[in-house]
């Protein structure tokens, strides 16, 4: 029989940490104002970090007690305070502790090598905190292919492959690393036509080569070869054979010469007579999952890379005033992809088209570069064709979301029913003034006008960056709304009131 003592062990290397006793090696961390020194010992750096002891041995700086100091200024003093515990005592308190700073723990855990502490906090963030993972999700997706963090990059696709424009239409979709575009073009479940898979993977390989004329007509060979080159670990991941006659000589014809010859030749024969044996592999059809019914528990139930489940379930309670917040597996709204500005346009003219007069509207916005997330829910709808009218409503109210460093929510109710919603050929209006679009991708908040509190400050335009969703709700009465998601970065403009 075994016994084991390993709490007094880590309380005793703790103290040993705290107390600094025969140290001799000093780590400065952080940057002014916020740095600090560890004082750490090499033996124990030898056996449970080998990468701090390397860069040990490498040091050539000394203090004048000739102790050596290594410098890791990059790193944060909070997230190497809780790397240099587990060094020395075996444990990770992550309790209060921002999933931001999770984060980059797991980051500096990656850079000095501690696989054990690595493949832990990866599983602790999906376990803990998915909605985070979801809000930050291009960020996420793209680091765990930079650092090859394959929990997180399983956990990823497997999300991808449901909702492909969480990825395929975000900003950072040009910059994703190979590996991981590869990654979800190979899956079988993967919900894309597959002629819609062949366009993004020449837009992505497009991007890697600005050399590229930006006229297809300009190309060269030499240009189609860079192409290729560029696309050689993509390219045979794309069911030709599963694309539509049409679409072939559409979209891929113009880029033939990207393809092997044999494998060009086959395809053509193929869309012409497709009962006519050929030498290229077939590779089956994707899994599309016609129903997609809408799930529920820890399931992702929202295509969103802005509001999370939380938000959806607090959103819903504001709704229905509720004076406690829905559960998530109790919200009574469910959600479904309807709209995409990027696809159905940026304009305010494609808002009209889109949701006049329709009722139980509820735009949400995100400010590019922050964590603010602001929105408005009209129940009554926007009537265009009166122009420049208020319509009354008891119901409505505009907010502002918790979220990350954002610590409290801002819900303002309608204070002046009679101009709680402006109908306006520039689209979307609460209270005119209070939140609104402001012309073709600018949007605006004032001081309080038909609302009781200002969401956000100061008052001014935001430029819009991109539409990102729309998504329709509906509850078990069979009433129905509709969330459109704008993303946005702040515009500098005078701060003055409107």
């Amino acid at each position: 029989m075994v016994l084991n003592f390993y709490e007094n062990l880590s309380n005793d290397y703790i103290k040993l940490l705290e107390n600094g006793n025969e140290h001799n090696i000093i780590i400065e961390v952080g940057e002014s104002p916020v740095m600090e020194t560890f004082k750490v010992h090499s033996t124990v750096l030898c056996y449970r970090c080998p990468y701090l002891y390397n860069e040990f041995k490498k040091s050539t700086i000394n203090n004048d007690d000739n102790v050596k100091i290594i410098q890791k200024l990059e790193i944060s003093v909070k997230v190497f305070n809780i790397i240099i515990k587990y060094i020395y005592g075996a444990t990770v308190n992550l309790e209060k502790v921002e999933k931001s700073i999770i984060f980059d723990l797991l980051m500096t855990a990656n850079q000095f090598l501690l696989e054990e502490l690595v493949e832990t906090l990866q599983t602790f963030l999906i376990e803990n905190h998915p909605s985070w993972l979801k809000l930050n999700f291009s960020k996420i997706y793209n680091s765990s292919f930079q650092t090859d963090f394959k929990a997180l990059q399983n956990y990823c696709n497997d999300i991808i492959a449901k909702h492909p424009n969480l990825i395929f239409e975000s900003n950072d979709f040009d910059t994703l690393p190979e590996a991981a575009l590869v990654s979800i073009i190979q899956r079988e479940d993967l919900q894309l036509e597959e002629s819609k898979i062949w366009d993004y993977v020449i837009q992505w390989g497009t991007a890697q080569n600005k050399i590229l004329p930006s006229n297809l007509d300009d190309w060269i060979d030499k240009d189609f070869q860079i192409l290729k080159n560029s696309l050689q670990q993509s390219l045979p991941h794309i069911r030709y054979f599963q694309i539509s006659c049409g679409n072939i000589m559409e979209k891929v014809f113009p880029y033939q010469q990207i393809l092997d010859k044999t494998l060009w030749a086959d395809i053509l024969k193929y869309s012409m007579a497709p009962d006519k044996p050929i030498t290229s592999t077939i590779l089956p059809p994707r899994k599309i999952d016609i129903t997609q019914l809408p799930n529920r528990g820890n399931a992702f139930q929202i295509t969103s890379s802005i509001i999370t489940n939380e938000h959806a379930a607090e959103i819903a309670s504001w709704i229905d005033k509720k004076e406690v917040t829905y559960e998530v597996n109790n919200n009574p709204y469910e959600f479904n992809l309807i709209f995409c500005g990027s696809r159905d346009g940026f304009g305010s003219g494609e808002f009209r088209n889109s949701c006049n007069l329709k009722k139980n509207l509820l735009v949400v916005v995100k400010v590019k570069d922050t964590n603010e997330i602001l929105g408005g829910y009209n129940p009554i709808g926007w009537n265009f064709s009166i122009g420049r009218r208020y319509s009354k409503t008891n119901d409505s109210f505009i907010f502002s979301l918790k979220n990350g460093n954002i610590k409290n929510h801002i819900l303002s109710h309608v204070k002046n029913a009679i101009k709680a919603i402006y109908n306006t050929s520039l689209g979307i209006s609460f209270g005119c003034y209070d939140f609104c679009m402001n012309g073709n991708r600018l949007f605006y908040v004032s001081s309080p006008f038909g609302y009781e509190k200002q969401i956000k400050k100061p008052s001014g335009d935001f430029s819009i960056d991109d539409y990102e969703k729309d998504l329709k709700f509906w509850k078990s009465a069979h009433d129905s709304a509709t969330i459109i998601e704008k993303r946005v970065k702040v515009k500098m403009h005078d701060a003055s009131d409107a």
